[in-house]
Formats: C-alpha cells, structure tokens, sequence
C-alpha cells in the first residue's frame, strides 16, 4: 500500500490536549522535526471558550466528548457525567483554569514508584518554572516568560475574601502562594488567564507554533489505531472527512488523549488486556493488561448554602457583565467560578493534606446540568488523596463508540471517612468570621442532617466528579509489570510509541491536574528530543 510523501512526519502526536499542545509546539522549535498533531475535535475560537465564567456552557456540547461513569455502586448506582475537551487545548479550553500542581511529595512518590529520580519534585520544578509566564514575578518557585501565562483573578468577589478571612477565624493558616514552599492554608487561586481571558494550552503551546513550516495541525481527526509492525509503532490511522487516511511516524508515535482516550486507542490498537481485547472482538497484538486499569479521580461533595445579602455570580452574565469584560476584561465574566481554595487533612496524623475545599460564590449544583436558580454559596469539598481506583474498558471494537468507564468511587472507605470530615470542616469554616454573616440556612446537605452516618449518606447521594481522572496507562519501574509505560514514557513491549498525558500518572497529585499534565508534555518533549534538565542549574535562576 502506498502512501503519500507528505504523509510521512518524524512524530505523529494524537491529541491536541493540555500535553499533546505541548509535545508538538516543544518539539517544532527543532526545525528539522516534522511533525503532525491530529485532534478529533475543532477550533477553540468561540466566545464561551474565552470567557473564563462561561466555560460550562462549552460542557454537553460538540466540543466535549461528553462521557458518562458506568454505574458507580458506591454511589448507590448513580452514573456521573464526565465533561473532556474536544476541541484544539482539550479540557484546558473547558476547565476552571486553577493553576495546582500538587505537593512536592507527590512528585517525591512518583520518584519512588517509577524508580527515577527524574520525577522527584526537584526535578520536576525546572519544568514547571520553564512552561510558566507568572505575573507575581521568578522565585525559586516560579518562572517568568514561559508560555503559560498564570495570574491572579483580576475581579475577585467579595465574598472570596471573606472566605479566607473565615477559614483563618476557624483556625487555619492563610497561604497565599499553593505552589510555594507549602500547600497547607487556605487562600486565592492563580488561575491560567492572560488578561481576564482564559489562556489555555492551545494558547500557550499551539496557537504561537502553528506558523512553523515543520508543523502539521489536523482537526476533525479521530484517531483509529496506531499502526503496529514488527513490535514497532510505525503509524497511526484515522478518519476524516467520511474517509480513512494513514500517517506514517518515522521516529515515534505520542498518544496524547488522556486518561479515558489513550487507553481505548491502546485497545483498539490491540494492546491491553488480551482476554478482554478477545471479548471486544479486537485482534490481540500485545498483552499489556494494565492498559486501562489503575484509573483514578478526585471526588467532590457540594456543600450548599442560601445566602443573606449580596450577589452570587449567577447574574454574572448581565448587560453590564458583558460590558465590564469586552471593555476592559474585568469584571464577574473573569471569575473561574472557584476563586478560593484550602488544603487541609482530614486526620491531623496525616502526613500531607488529603483535602482541598473549592469556595464558590455561586450554586454548584448537578455538574452545572441545571443553571444556578437563586443566590448561593458552594464549598465543594474535594478529596485529594485517593484510595480507590477504577478503570476505562471497550464496549466495542468500533472506535466511535464510548468506552465503559468505571471511576470506582468510594470503593474503599477511608475515601467516604475523609469526605465526610472535609463536610464537617466546611460547617466549621461557614460559621466562623465573615461568611456567617453572608451565609443564611444549609441548604444541601440541610441544617438537619447531623452525624457521620446521615453525611456518609449525603455524601453518596451529592458526590460529583471533579474532571481529573488519571493513571489509567500507569507509568512504573522496569520490574512493574503491572505499569503500562516507563519511566520514559515509552509504552512496554512497543517500540516507537509514548504516552504524554494525565493517564501516566502513578498517583493522583493532590489538587488540579491541568498544570501537571502540560508538565509531562514538556518532559515527554524533552525525552523524545533527547534533552535533560539540570535542576542545579534551573533552579539558579
């Protein structure tokens, strides 16, 4: 079978998500690098994606794969929705734009598992400091002039302050920098906006590198199947326009596609668990059974109350909202809705918090599935350190069917425990300082509800997903049989194939996941163009 010249690249990189953006705009600054970045979905040029405040109503649209959990028995056999960017930035043109990166241990124990020291957290700083633009300024913490601009909210609601001003009466400690010396406190997010407009992977990566010669950019390309030959990666191919093309990698092939697509492209490949790849119908070509299993993501419970006086952000889109935000991009339209946030441990015998509460100044209510209908205020308690695990399956051999995802939610009950306390918690914090003066009754889980036992059971009935699902092509030591890629990257028993995304993570970081998951472009990156990072000289800048 022949194939078209132009159809040959150095590197074909299948998905233009918050790692793919990264991978290709880092490896076309070598300009003898062709590459092609395939993307399923379209442009992000539209409104709603811009608008930091409206990013919801991208959800359930064209522009998000729109999954939904299989039934979750943890949750009494409710399903959950699931919103993933189908459009050029992926889910960070669709996300809340926190900038987190989690605890330093969490990196130390991603060292430990993978047996690599090149993803301690000290290693992994040097990267984080290149790829960000950080209006506070460069600190050991922090980098100054890398493409992902991260500010602090420009219009903060009164209410935000207020927050931190309670959760500090209740006995916390104030931070105001989560990507600093410490996670522990509570304070304001740095969010990813330049200038009051969201500025997502796509804007950061991909947008300044699409004038590259050596830069090819296909939308509307659902990837297939990698093509496999001899043990070796050689292609992948894909439909578009109602036809299927080829394109061929004559270096390497990078699956991009995140936590739930990577591993079903992995399986429609024919690499995965070959007893189940039997079932689906699918030829087996490589027995790899952790594809898809290990899977994990961060679970939230919504604590609701109606408010005394004041605005939430639910008129945020009046006359004058849309006023304040073309005019000078301030204003209600430049929140990311959860402005305020703290780190904290369910047990004080924990070694690291195991808890992050989200404090919006609007009613967050069934995914946003229904708009806020009156004034209210959410905290959104949110467990960090998880002990359940889940996995993403084929329903079928065809690639345009959804694959089964099972987010095994409180399938281990020292999850349901720590939810439980960070309930508890946000009670404490609502009754103390300024907010009780704001706030007026509960109204979820209610006033009446009291003991552990009937906010276990609300906890099941309200639990929501937090969007981070992760480590579903778990990364592992070269002894871990169970892992689905090394320490490099590079998928187990297939030569030429590497995975850079969130489903490589051996652990859920604690907090949100986007900020990491550009990091492992930007090492995925340096791995396939042969790059190291000295952290001795990164960090002496």
């Amino acid at each position: 079978m022949s194939h078209p010249a132009d159809d040959e690249f150095d590197v074909v990189v299948v998905g233009a998500g918050s790692a793919g953006c990264a991978v290709a705009a880092r490896l076309t600054e070598d300009a003898s690098l062709r590459v092609l970045l395939l993307e399923a979905g379209g442009s992000d040029d539209v409104l709603e994606v811009q608008i930091p405040a409206a990013s919801y109503k991208v959800w359930r649209t064209r522009r998000d794969w729109n999954y939904t959990t299989e039934p979750q028995p943890g949750l009494d056999g409710r399903k959950l929705f699931w919103p993933r960017g189908k459009l050029l930035g992926g889910s960070s043109s669709i996300n809340a734009m926190i900038y987190m990166r989690g605890a330093a241990a969490d990196y130390d124990e991603w060292a430990e598992l993978t047996g690599d020291k090149a993803w301690s957290f000290e290693h992994v700083l040097p990267l984080f400091r290149r790829m960000e633009d950080n209006a506070r300024g460069a600190d050991r913490y922090h980098g100054v002039g890398g493409p992902l601009r991260v500010e602090n909210l420009r219009s903060p609601h009164v209410w935000t302050r207020a927050v931190i001003q309670s959760a500090v009466a209740a006995g916390y400690p104030r931070n105001d920098d989560f990507n600093g010396a410490t996670q522990e406190g509570v304070g304001q997010y740095q969010v990813t906006q330049k200038r009051g407009r969201r500025w997502s992977a796509a804007d950061a990566y991909l947008h300044p590198a699409m004038g590259r010669p050596n830069l090819t950019v296909r939308t509307g390309a659902l990837t297939t199947r990698v093509l496999i030959e001899g043990g070796r990666a050689t292609g992948v191919e894909y439909r578009s326009g109602g036809s299927v093309h080829t394109a061929r990698a004559t270096r390497e092939v990078v699956l991009s596609g995140g936590a739930v697509n990577t591993p079903q492209l992995l399986m429609l490949s024919g690499v995965g668990p070959a007893e189940h790849l039997r079932e689906v119908g699918v030829d087996v070509v490589h027995d790899l059974p952790g594809v898809g299993a290990g899977l994990q993501d961060h679970p939230l419970v919504p604590v609701v109350w109606h408010v005394r006086s004041g605005r939430s952000l639910f008129r945020a889109e009046s006359p004058s909202g849309y006023a304040q935000w073309f005019g000078a991009r301030r204003g209600p339209l430049t929140s990311n809705l959860a402005e305020a946030g703290l780190f904290t441990r369910s047990n004080p015998e924990l070694p690291e918090p195991d808890l992050q509460m989200h404090f919006l100044p609007v009613k967050f209510w069934k995914q946003a599935e229904v708009d806020p209908d009156v004034d209210a205020f959410t905290a959104a308690v949110v467990l960090v350190h998880v002990h359940s695990r889940g996995s993403v399956r084929l329903r079928s051999a065809d690639p345009t069917w959804a694959p089964a995802i099972d987010a095994g939610y409180l399938t281990d009950s020292r999850d349901l425990d720590a939810l439980v306390s960070g309930m508890e918690k946000a009670r404490e914090i609502a009754a103390a300082g300024p907010l009780a003066h704001v706030l007026a009754e509960e109204w979820s889980p209610g006033g009446t509800v009291h003991g552990r036992d009937a906010l276990r059971a609300s906890a099941k009935d309200t639990l929501e997903s937090l969007y981070h699902p992760v480590s579903s092509c778990r990364m592992g030591a070269a002894d871990d049989d169970s892992a689905v890629v090394d320490p490099q990257l590079r998928v187990r028993g297939i030569a030429g194939l590497r995975i850079a995304d969130a489903s490589v993570m051996p652990t859920l970081v604690r907090g949100n996941t986007n900020a990491p998951t550009i990091m492992i472009g930007e090492r995925a990156a340096d791995l396939i163009a042969g790059r190291t990072v000295d952290p001795e000289l990164a960090s002496a800048g």
